[in-house]
């Protein structure tokens, strides 16, 4: 079995900061997403609660997804509290429940949430697939979000697996091996 991992596509992340290709990034969760729910893979939705920090506080606007992200009611709905999606949070007891072992991951931030699950998962032993064109982020005060994004797919394509394997593999890609 399959997941796509969606993490913080949350209106808060969008909502003062300009997120790099975030239309093209956006237009290809949704295809990926179609596509998952047609082969009766799973979608799973990672949003930041980060109550500790005063923003993303459940409940709120900016904890809400996106609106122009596709949902389903058959969607799951993971709250995390640390940029690393699985730490302390129900997705690995979910994901081995559902007997996932590859996860297709997406989402905000490259260089913060996206790329501290990537690592999770590697260690965990995941087959993951990086959706090369399906993350974004900002620029920061040190380097422009293209090249952040250029640099963690080159990164995360050259890291040593554990047990699982990991790849890159953009929207186009993925939906044509499906």
């Amino acid at each position: 079995m399959k997941a796509l991992l969606i993490i913080d596509m949350q209106r808060g992340s969008f909502k003062s900061t300009k997120r790099f290709h975030s239309k093209k990034v956006i237009k290809n969760i949704n295809k990926l997403s179609i596509t998952f729910r047609k082969t009766n893979d799973k979608v799973v939705f990672v949003q930041h609660d980060g109550s500790k920090e005063n923003n993303f506080i459940p409940g709120t606007e900016d904890w809400g997804i996106l609106p122009q992200l596709i949902q389903d009611k058959a969607d799951k709905y993971i709250s995390k509290i640390a940029n690393d999606s699985f730490y302390n949070s129900e997705l690995d007891d979910y994901l081995k429940k559902q007997k996932i072992t590859e996860i297709y991951i997406t989402g905000c931030a490259t260089d913060y949430c996206v790329n501290a699950t990537v690592h999770s998962a590697l260690v965990k032993d995941y087959n993951i697939i990086i959706v090369s064109d399906g993350h974004t982020t900002a620029n920061r005060p040190m380097i422009k979000a293209r090249k952040l994004i250029k640099f963690h797919n080159w990164l995360w394509q050259n890291l040593t697996t554990t047990g699982g394997r990991i790849s890159l593999k953009n929207t186009k890609e993925i939906l044509e091996l499906n």
